[in-house]
């Protein structure tokens, strides 16, 4: 009883504590308040283009390869398949 009273009260005190330590955090100095991108220096933008085709020919060359590896399961088994399918015809039943 003792275990799930003092669970309960950790829970709760966790509950109300978090976000009360997070909203008593200081702003971040570095960061005034919303600049557009617009008025950026050019070392600041970052071009999102090449971010995202290397993403995803990161994802194709993954999905390629497991794509491969299940082929070749695949044909391992047909072969291990066509093997047993010729020992079994040559014994009676």
């Amino acid at each position: 009883m003792i275990k799930r009273f003092t669970a309960a009260l950790s829970l709760m005190v966790f509950t109300v504590a978090v976000p009360v330590m997070l909203a008593l955090q200081p702003a971040n100095p570095g960061q005034d308040g919303f600049v557009p991108i617009s008025e950026l220096p050019e070392s600041e933008k970052l071009p999102a283009a090449p971010f995202l085709i290397s993403a995803y020919v990161i994802l194709w060359l993954i999905a390629m390869f497991y794509i491969w590896t299940i082929w070749r399961r695949v044909n391992t088994l047909e072969g291990e398949f066509r093997t047993l399918e010729q020992r079994s015809k040559g014994r009676p039943r």
